[in-house]
């Protein structure tokens, strides 16, 4: 069975346009058409519907950043061709596109360990060693940040680990794909993590 659209967001309880960003980052497989309509396989449907919440209990901070971005976009600057998420990335380019520069507290975002970043509530890759900034302009860039993992199927999922590092690829495992709710009217939101350490 084939879903629309807007009958694969109505399941997922989420808006059209939210849907609509994971198809063009070409993260859903099996998608077809119907006249100029993009039709959903509805167990595709179903596995985004059923992903657990991550764990962020599990993590070692008490906050955790959340950078939430869009659909790759091309831009113009002299360190990157593009700035946001697409599984048609490949990891250099996308390392570059999830760097910065992003509105943040830069020690919030340090003090957690980990920046998992989501698209339309997945969290469709992971970024580690995000310990150093850069500051323009009250923006701010994770030059060293390493892309510890990314997701070219969310339904599956299919992960790729790019970091050999065992506590990035561990937080890589534990993360991607799974679903994230954070809310900011920014790029980068904070949600409470798992640690009550002091």
């Amino acid at each position: 069975m084939l879903l629309t659209t807007g009958q694969a967001a109505d399941e997922l309880g989420c808006a059209v346009t939210t849907f609509r960003r994971l198809v063009h980052a070409n993260v859903l497989p099996g998608l077809g058409s119907r006249g100029n309509r993009v039709m959903v396989p509805w167990d595709v449907v179903q596995q985004l519907r059923d992903r657990p919440a991550a764990p962020l209990q599990r993590l070692k901070a008490r906050e955790v950043a959340v950078l939430r971005v869009n659909v790759a976009q091309p831009v113009q600057e002299p360190a990157r061709q593009w700035i946001g998420f697409s599984a048609a990335l490949g990891p250099d380019d996308l390392l570059k596109a999830l760097q910065g520069w992003w509105r943040c507290d830069p020690e919030s975002v340090a003090a957690g360990g980990v920046l998992p970043v989501t698209l339309s509530g997945y969290v469709v890759a992971v970024l580690t060693q995000v310990q150093t900034w850069e500051r323009n302009r009250g923006r701010y860039r994770f030059p060293d940040a390493v892309l510890a993992g990314y997701v070219t199927d969310l339904a599956g999922p299919v992960t790729h680990f790019t970091d050999t590092e065992p506590d990035d690829r561990a937080a890589a495992e534990l993360l991607l794909g799974t679903r994230l709710t954070s809310h900011s009217g920014g790029a980068i939101a904070y949600v409470p993590a798992g640690s009550t350490a002091g």
